[in-house]
């Protein structure tokens, strides 16, 4: 076994060599698993959790875009009102556009667990790694999913009542929308008034926005969930659960680095969804609206968006690793 690419946490081994109290390895590593395994269930984890947490991340996009307070006075009565104009399918607004990231997640994973190998090869430390490899996945995957991202903004934020009194233009690529009209036809008019208007750059548009959002939040988050996690294995009485700990390490640090770098994820959404022309312009008009408000605008419904993905993402990707993990190190493997 590899020790420099594992982390192992110290036990006491019984007379009879009992391997519940021997040193277990509290990181299962790229090295470790079949990937056979690991890639089609990590996949349909993906997957479960977004069809769950996906009316979230709708509410949460309605929010950053509205004009101060004007149709939504948070994030229940935005649900609320939600449900009540349009059922269910409003809360997916957007769904099938957006499921394209369980492809992306496959290199967003990939990227994530084969940099952290190659940093474990010149010995760095695995906070380091978390923090290195956090930051490169997010470059691979926002590069793959920002085109359906903007697809998908477009399409959540169709459904909100422009004519209620907002003074931000939701629909600036006027798609008609109605009774009559499908989700897939609505999200194949948004991809051809894009690129119609702006060739295929207008996929991109907000990039730049997301990789300072994202990179920074992705390569913070699995630091700190380490951290969290050391910290957590520390203080905890030796029967908790580790699985538990995990979990809730990532809740931890869903919730810090969505504190820290709320403001940039909703220039984003600004910037791909009313289609102005650059970061400052966004923060402009934000701060022109909210002033020191826009800092935690839509940030309730970020929260607990943030907590509820990371609680469930790390729950079902620990899981898949412990199922998929070769038998060689099923010993050493605590639940």
């Amino acid at each position: 076994m590899n020790r420099a690419a594992i982390s192992v946490a110290s036990g006491v081994t019984s007379g009879s060599g009992n391997t519940l109290d021997a040193p277990y390895i509290r990181t299962i590593e790229w090295d470790m698993m079949d990937k056979a395994k690991f890639f089609p269930l990590s996949m349909l984890s993906s997957f479960s959790v977004r069809c769950c947490l996906f009316p979230l991340t709708v509410i949460k996009t309605q929010l950053q875009v509205q004009y101060k307070s004007d149709v939504y006075k948070g994030m229940f009565d935005c649900a609320y009102k939600i449900y009540r104009s349009e059922g269910i399918p409003g809360l997916y607004r957007g769904f099938w556009i957006s499921s394209v990231q369980i492809v992306s997640g496959v290199f967003y994973i990939s990227t994530y667990e084969g940099v952290r190998h190659i940093l474990s090869d010149i010995g760095a430390g695995h906070r380091v790694k978390a923090l290195i490899a956090g930051g490169c996945a997010s470059l691979v995957g926002q590069t793959i999913i920002v085109p359906f991202d903007v697809i998908s903004q477009h399409a959540m934020v169709l459904g909100m009542a422009v004519h209620a009194g907002t003074k931000s233009d939701l629909n600036p690529l006027g798609i008609k929308t109605g009774p009559g009209r499908s989700r897939l036809n609505i999200s194949i008019d948004i991809a051809k008034e894009i690129m119609q208007r702006d060739g295929f750059r207008g996929f991109y548009r907000g990039y730049t926005a997301s990789l300072m959002a994202y990179v920074p939040n992705s390569a913070m988050w699995w630091a700190f969930y380490h951290l969290y996690q050391d910290e957590l294995c520390r203080i905890c009485p030796p029967w908790v659960s580790h699985l538990l700990i995990q979990c809730v390490a990532g809740s931890l640090g869903g919730f810090t680095t969505t504190i820290l770098t709320n403001p940039l994820d909703i220039v984003r959404a600004r910037l791909q969804v009313q289609r102005l022309e650059s970061m400052r312009v966004a923060f402009q008009e934000l701060w022109r609206e909210e002033k020191l408000n826009c800092f935690f605008k839509g940030l309730s419904a970020r929260l607990v968006q943030s907590a509820a993905f990371s609680f469930s993402i790390i729950l079902g990707y620990e899981t898949i690793k412990r199922i998929s993990v070769d038998e060689r190190y099923k010993h050493q493997i605590r639940w």
